[in-house]
């Protein structure tokens, strides 16, 4: 699946926490989708070339943007152990601020496409 970044996007982190920074060394993704799914806390996640994701993640979690400017390359690089596409998943170089979006409820699966 090709996933593009856009340099002025919105990056997201999915958590079962509340806090107001992101560590260095966090992963977050351009997919809000994706870090919605992160948020439940799965042991097993998947998705397809259409972007349906499936993952058995139960857990009541939280949904963030980073509140702050994101430069691909310097403040955040690919994941270098991802089993992932490309762009679909970065790690942070340094920590960022965050912004809570949304509480997001435990499920017991789910199924989310991709925008």
């Amino acid at each position: 699946m090709k996933i593009a970044i856009r340099p002025e996007g919105t990056w997201y982190h999915g958590s079962n926490r509340l806090f107001d920074t992101l560590r260095e060394g966090s992963t977050i993704t351009q997919w809000r989708q994706l870090a919605e799914a992160f948020a439940h806390k799965p042991t097993q996640l998947s998705y397809e070339e259409d972007g349906g994701i499936q993952h058995n993640g139960t857990q009541p979690g939280y949904l963030y943007a980073i509140d702050e400017p994101v430069k691909p390359g310097k403040d955040v690089f690919q994941h270098p152990r991802s089993t992932m596409d490309e762009n679909a998943e970065f790690l942070t170089a340094r920590p960022l601020k965050l912004r809570l979006l949304s509480r997001l409820d435990g499920l017991e699966s789910a199924k989310e496409q991709a925008p």
